[in-house]
């Protein structure tokens, strides 16, 4: 019964704990109980969620399954094979999404959109014809986008064998490195949160510069063509 009290031990933030507990330690307690009420499955149960909700770290939940892992919970190995599964039925689920709207659909609701055009869309979907392979399978890699790109993989209607592949092995690769990170730093598991918050920021950050940019080109295109009229 010792190991069982052990591996029901709440995960804490060196930082404290109570009120002064971050959100992402709160997060982290959370999965943690779910792995250890449901086992490995818990862990791809969380990730699948992590998928559908970006805003859900995958830098913080995929530690936790392998800091499970490493208490006796279950092995490595379901850790790995679970959050991968995880993984891609989130994807899975966000590539039907896509099937669903369609290029169609999307053309026009950015006809009704300002600053959008139909046009935006027939570029994107063209641009993911050429590049969809290398986009789903290192984006799988990248937090928020991870999740995102299995829309536009949907609206282009990338194979499904093809979809599952990429999708699968890139997965695997994240997976990997994080729950491996939670599996040897323990308890330490904190230093992963630390880095996490930093590259979920930077990406954040990107994401805004590109909006920003997208948006400045259109109003600067729209307005040289009032002038010209």
């Amino acid at each position: 019964m010792t190991d069982t009290t052990l591996t029901l031990a709440p995960v804490r933030s060196t930082s404290g704990s109570g009120e002064g507990q971050s959100w992402l330690t709160s997060l982290a307690d959370w999965t943690v109980s779910l792995m250890e009420i449901i086992g490995p499955v818990g862990a791809g149960v969380a990730i699948a969620l992590e998928n559908l909700f970006p805003p859900l770290p995958s830098e913080v939940v995929l530690p936790m399954a392998g800091l499970t892992a490493s208490r006796g919970s279950f092995t490595l190995f379901e850790a790995l094979l679970w959050t991968t599964i995880g993984s891609v039925v989130g994807a899975f689920m966000l590539y039907g999404l896509g099937r669903w709207l369609g290029a169609a659909r999307l053309r026009a609701f950015a006809a009704k959109m300002p600053l959008l055009h139909p046009e935006d869309v027939d570029r994107t979907v063209a641009w993911f014809e050429r590049h969809g392979g290398k986009a789903v399978f290192f984006g799988r890699m990248i937090p928020i986008f991870r999740s995102l790109i299995s829309i536009p993989a949907g609206v282009s209607k990338m194979p499904m064998w093809r979809f599952g592949l990429l999708t699968g092995a890139g997965s695997l690769i994240w997976n990997t490195i994080f729950v491996l990170s939670g599996y040897l730093l323990g308890e330490n598991w904190h230093i992963v949160e630390e880095y996490a918050s930093i590259l979920q920021y930077v990406v954040i950050a990107a994401v805004g510069i590109g909006v920003a940019l997208f948006l400045y080109n259109r109003i600067r295109s729209l307005l040289a063509a009032r002038k010209d009229a």
